[in-house]
């Protein structure tokens, strides 16, 4: 006898680890398709979440669907090394198409996380060098190598001992100007490699290009170029986390190019495959081939389905044009963005770079970044029936992100019910 949903909402905390089911906002739903939810309740959500910038093509897009089942007649699992199959095969070959420059070998995951401890790996393991530089603000993941250079908040470290040898630097802020920043890079890395460790000790720079869960900051290109520079003057490696931003998220295939910055490892997950379990630590054939059989391995990694599904992703960023998309509707997007922090004052500053937004929420007598209001809102705007995240490090940013597939009409649609649930606020 089928449970009806509200027994089996009943089991959740009973069967679901409170660290997985209570974020937010634990909305019940029966079906997802395009840039929409469909609630147990009978309400239509708009997504503007892409499932936390992972369905870059739309929720469950034909051609993905498709893709999965064709392969599913063929393979579900695949240990790699062990057997060799085709979707894994095409899809590297494929991947290195779009990759920024010659970065074009890699090691298939799971998760974004997992591309992060392979870089780091890599980065260690290529350099002999035992030391790790990482930035303020940014968020890399939940393990435990990962969570060492993870800054966005503290209680995402509480009682885990963080591995040593991993120094911070701080991250651009937003209101300084690109030499300001700079200035302050230099001044950090000159006290750095004074005080704390020799720059011949540190194997890897890692960074988001764009700060993603600590608040959405778009750094200047010349920012981070200087730190391109800085690793290229010791012969340290630069890791760009690309999870959050790969795929067409900034415009771009990765922020990579949109900022003219090539690193020597990167780090990509999340868009990669629509959803599927998949992630990819990528490098240059010749750094790569230094890293020999047994000092990195997978199970599940590279499944052939995910693989499939990614193949999918690429071919439907490619069709539908839909780097042209995020660039226009964009733009759009920014401008009716920036006309609703005209209109009330808790909205500070607007952060965009492609289908990357991100609205500062504040108290609007301090200025102050005010976390609770925006949760108040982001309940609000899912009464409206639109869905948007948070992050920063207080929880006061609204993170947009919606699929790249959304038009004008869509994010029309969405600001309407934003504005009303500010409406409602005020």
């Amino acid at each position: 006898m089928s449970q009806s949903w509200n027994e089996l909402q009943e089991t959740i905390p009973y069967r679901l680890a409170p660290s997985m089911a209570k974020d937010h906002p634990n909305l019940p739903v029966v079906k997802e398709e395009g840039c929409y939810y469909y609630g147990v309740d009978g309400k239509t959500y708009l997504d503007f979440t892409s499932g936390i910038a992972v369905t870059n093509v739309g929720h469950r897009h034909p051609k993905v669907v498709e893709a999965i089942k064709q392969e599913a007649d063929s393979f579900t699992h695949g240990p790699i090394g062990v057997i060799q199959y085709e979707s894994i095969l095409k899809l590297a070959n494929e991947l290195a198409d779009v990759m920024p420059d010659d970065l074009d070998c890699f090691f298939f995951g799971n998760s974004g996380t997992e591309a992060i401890e392979g870089a780091l790996k890599l980065a260690r393991h290529v350099t002999n060098r035992p030391n790790v530089v990482s930035f303020t603000g940014c968020f890399h993941g939940r393990t435990l190598g990962a969570m060492s250079v993870s800054t966005s908040k503290a209680k995402y470290r509480a009682y885990q001992p963080a591995q040593n040898q991993v120094y911070q630097l701080p991250y651009y802020q937003p209101g300084e100007s690109a030499d300001e920043a700079i200035a302050k890079l230099e001044k950090a890395c000159e006290t750095m490699f004074a005080h704390y460790t020799l720059p011949e000790e540190v194997a890897c720079f890692i960074i988001e290009p764009v700060l993603g869960e600590g608040g959405y900051i778009v750094p200047p290109a010349k920012w981070l170029q200087q730190i391109r520079e800085i690793c290229n003057k010791h012969g340290i490696l630069l890791i760009f986390d690309e999870v959050q931003t790969g795929f067409g998220r900034t415009g771009e295939w990765f922020a990579a190019q949109s900022f003219d910055v090539i690193p020597d490892i990167m780090a990509v997950a999340k868009g990669i495959a629509s959803g599927l379990p998949l992630s990819a630590t990528v490098a240059n054939h010749t750094l790569m081939q230094q890293w020999p059989l047994g000092s990195h391995a997978t199970t599940f990694g590279g499944n052939p389905i995910a693989c499939a599904a990614a193949r999918a992703t690429l071919q439907i960023i490619k069709e539908e044009n839909l780097l042209a998309n995020v660039k226009e509707v964009g733009s759009y997007a920014a401008q009716e963005l920036t006309q609703l922090q005209q209109a009330f004052p808790c909205i500070g500053s607007i952060r965009h770079l492609g289908m990357m937004f991100g609205i500062e929420i504040v108290d609007p007598e301090t200025g102050r970044k005010d976390g609770d209001r925006a949760a108040q809102i982001l309940d609000l705007a899912l009464e409206e029936g639109v869905l948007f995240y948070f992050c920063g490090n207080e929880g006061e940013v609204l993170r947009m992100i919606p699929p790249l597939t959304i038009t004008k009409e869509q994010i029309d649609e969405g600001l309407v019910k934003l504005r009303k649930a500010l409406q409602r606020l005020k």
